[in-house]
């Protein structure tokens, strides 16, 4: 039988699942942990953290947004010390453009562009980075920390001795922030324009962490393998690759792969809480993190440096992922394969069941079934934890589920997700047996690998590989070993390796996107516990017994006091401080044309500090097309400024040329339009018209919007065609950033900190024209 019985089960329960805990925890810390930093005496050909943290201290002191004074103190410094390591120094000053749904972004950047040539070379291998950071804060990590590491990175090649066959560049881009400006516009410049070669780009969604790759390109199979060679401590699996590409996220390394590059991306993102926020910082940066960027980013840049890249893009892409830090690796086109075979594994396994007579056929279909239920109800739960903890502090919704302290309620999900699969196990397992409910439940793993082979086949291994492992061992229990302990040895080295691979992802899920989508690590933790049925049943009572007063009362009533303990605990952890705060979003907004002034914040409930300023959800003194979703308001003082100057220059039927300046010297401009735009063109100063086409329309709002970031002070020409003839509304609004020159302004606490949003902390004032 599958539930045969071990002697001594009490003791042998618990080591077993002290080994299981032990392997949890061992397989997370192979993926989490960071080698340590190296100091400033280490050998010049290495990376030493300790050398690059003194130039990023030079990076990192405030904010420097695009176009503003910090912004262009930075391009200096990195100009002049990429030009004593004996690199040839180019900045190139260009217009660069993104465009989304309904929306038009363009801004003046100015990127570094650093060369060391190669002896011989077959291409490019390009060290990418970006010198901008989001305006709430200095960018220590995101992304000077790979600033840093790139030019630590060129003093450490030029200093090793060595010259690289392949051309090198380093590569500091601007208005990455604004969407990868600068990267849309470096890949005209002649460094790369045309070239085959490598990226690798390096960023940071947090302060700590390993340098895990994330992203790559198409054909991947050829430069994984490449990085499992040279890197040490290599971090990364192929699912987080394949994921990401399913998301509409993108860095500078999208444009540059699209422009004909091969390409890679790393980042780190432990304690994300700081992320573009006032709390990145060099003394909450993790130096390790920076050491592992570094000895990542100079492993490859010696490797591929000498590479033929010509041969770097395969014909496939790689599966890849690591059981206790040892890496597995083998082609994407396995996946399908390795699916199906996993439910003929499960089917096998069923046929064994039914000829022992454990279950019926309608049974294990049965269990299959409700085997859903655990995976749907921890889904279900850790949503709704989120929405009560959003309910009882507002202040949580705008930091995404990235809580400072999350670890309570952390807990907190471990014991929902534990409790879906215990209700629904022994709720079902006198009723339809545990034989049909061990193998139901493996149904699952099988089955959602076969739709990840499908749809996502690089990220099938995460319920493939655990449904293999799972369900070899239930056959090998169940026919193979001749004695309890042998058949419970092998079913514990399966549990050991399913937990490497699910449980590292759950963890790595919960990292990177917080509690906000905790039911994506509540489903792959129920999955997991699905995997671990048949080795917990040799531990529990016989199923004909029914269960004890303590197992259905004492196990729910334990499990209520848990959650209802460990929230708590977790909203204290997570008090506002100094060192914890809580993020706001305010910004000023003045409607030049009726001089009638609001406060504005699109927090959810307004916290404390934010409802000094706003009261209502009152729209009426915005101006027309300004809001964008719900918005809290507030009366707000008048200021004696100008707003934004607009002249039509020309006009056709459906195209507007427009002048646009802004007579108070703001930094970025924003045109909403009361119709869908379709191709704008923006000319600015000396540098060549950049011209893009729009789908869409915005959510929202008005649905075209076309901006521009780092407005010069002769202003801009932009010509606009829009979806359809006729009069055209345009809302015109000039940003400049900061709310201290509003009269009556109550400046932050030390316990809040600007929120995320772009248009927050800015004082906007709008002029809204007809054409």
């Amino acid at each position: 039988m599958i539930a045969r019985h071990v002697p001594r089960r009490l003791a042998a329960g618990l080591l077993t699942t002290l080994t299981v805990v032990l392997a949890a925890w061992v397989s997370i810390a192979a993926e989490s942990s960071v080698p340590p930093p190296r100091g400033k005496d280490a050998s010049p050909e290495v990376f030493s953290a300790e050398r690059a943290l003194q130039r990023l201290r030079d990076i990192a002191t405030t904010a420097r947004p695009i176009g503003s004074p910090e912004n262009r103190r930075i391009e200096d410094t990195l100009v002049r010390r990429l030009s004593e390591l004996g690199l040839s120094v180019e900045v190139q000053r260009a217009v660069g453009t993104r465009t989304a749904a309904g929306l038009a972004t363009f801004g003046r950047v100015d990127n570094i562009v650093a060369t060391l040539p190669g002896t011989d070379p077959t291409g490019v291998v390009v060290l990418a980075a970006h010198h901008d950071s989001a305006p709430m804060g200095p960018g220590a990590a995101d992304d000077g920390a790979a600033v840093a590491a790139a030019v630590e990175t060129a003093r450490a090649l030029v200093d090793g001795g060595k010259p690289l066959r392949n051309d090198l560049v380093v590569l500091v881009t601007d208005g990455e922030e604004d969407g990868a400006l600068g990267a849309g516009a470096a890949v005209r410049h002649p460094a790369l324009a045309g070239r085959t070669g490598v990226v690798l780009n390096f960023e940071a969604r947090g302060v700590a962490g390993p340098s895990t790759l994330f992203e790559t390109s198409e054909g991947n199979a050829a430069l994984v393998r490449t990085v499992h060679d040279v890197v040490p401590h290599t971090r990364g699996n192929s699912a987080l690759v394949q994921l990401y590409r399913l998301l509409p996220n993108n860095t500078d390394l999208t444009p540059l792969t699209r422009a004909g590059l091969a390409g890679l991306n790393f980042a780190f993102f432990h304690d994300a809480s700081r992320y573009h926020t006032a709390q990145d910082t060099v003394d909450r940066l993790d130096p390790a993190s920076l050491q592992h960027h570094g000895t990542t980013m100079l492993a490859l840049a010696r490797a591929l440096g000498d590479t033929d890249l010509t041969t770097v893009t395969a014909s496939h892409d790689a599966t890849y992922f690591s059981v206790f830090g040892l890496t597995v690796r083998y082609p994407g086109a396995v996946a399908v394969p390795l699916a199906v075979g996993a439910c003929a594994l499960v089917v096998l396994l069923g046929w064994l069941v039914r000829r022992r007579r454990q279950a019926t056929v309608p049974r294990m279909l049965l269990g299959a079934a409700s085997a859903a239920a655990p995976i749907v109800v921890a889904a279900v739960s850790a949503q709704a934890l989120w929405q009560v903890l959003v309910s009882l502090r507002p202040g949580y919704d705008l930091m995404g589920g990235l809580l400072h302290a999350p670890r309570a309620f952390e807990f907190t999900l471990l014991v929902l997700t534990a409790v879906s699969l215990l209700g629904w196990y022994f709720l079902l397992r006198r009723r339809l047996g545990p034989a049909a409910l061990v193998t139901g439940a493996l149904c699952w793993p099988a089955a959602l690998g076969v739709g990840l082979g499908l749809f996502a086949p690089n990220a099938a291994y995460v319920f493939t590989v655990p449904a293999v492992v799972s369900t070899l061992a239930a056959i090998a229990a169940l026919t193979v070993a001749r004695r309890p302990s042998h058949s419970l040895l092998i079913l514990v080295i399966a549990a050991c390796l399913t937990t490497a691979v699910l449980v590292p992802m759950a963890h790595t899920a919960l990292l990177g996107m917080g509690l906000a989508l905790a039911g994506v690590p509540a489903a792959l933790l129920a999955v997991w516990g699905l995997t671990l049925l048949p080795l917990a049943e040799r531990f529990l009572p016989r199923a004909e017994r029914r269960p004890g007063l303590g197992m259905t009362v004492g196990v729910p009533v334990v499990a209520v006091l848990l959650v209802v303990a460990s929230i708590p605990v977790g909203l204290a952890a997570n008090d506002s401080t100094a060192d914890n705060p809580v993020r706001s979003h305010l910004a000023y907004v003045l409607d030049a044309d009726t001089g009638v002034a609001r406060w504005v914040s699109g927090e959810h409930e307004p916290t404390g500090w934010t409802r000094r300023h706003v009261v209502d959800r009152d729209l009426s003194g915005l101006p027309p097309g300004y809001a964008r979703g719900e918005l809290w308001t507030g009366p707000a003082p008048g200021l004696d400024v100008d707003g934004p100057d607009v002249r039509l220059s020309a006009r056709t039927a459906d195209t507007l040329t427009l002048h646009i300046d802004s007579p108070r010297d703001a930094t970025s401009v924003i045109l909403r339009f009361d119709r869908p735009i379709a191709e704008v063109t923006a000319r600015a100063g000396t540098a060549p018209p950049a011209m893009v086409r729009v789908t869409g329309v915005r959510a929202n709002t008005w649905p075209g919007e076309v901006r521009f970031r780092d407005l010069p002070e002769s202003g801009v020409d932009l010509t606009v065609r829009t979806a359809s003839d006729g009069p055209t509304r345009v809302t015109v609004v000039d940003e400049t950033r900061g709310l201290d020159p509003v009269p009556g302004f109550t400046p932050r606490p030390p316990d809040v900190v600007a929120g995320t949003r772009e248009d927050g902390d800015v004082v906007a004032v709008a002029r809204t024209y007809e054409f």
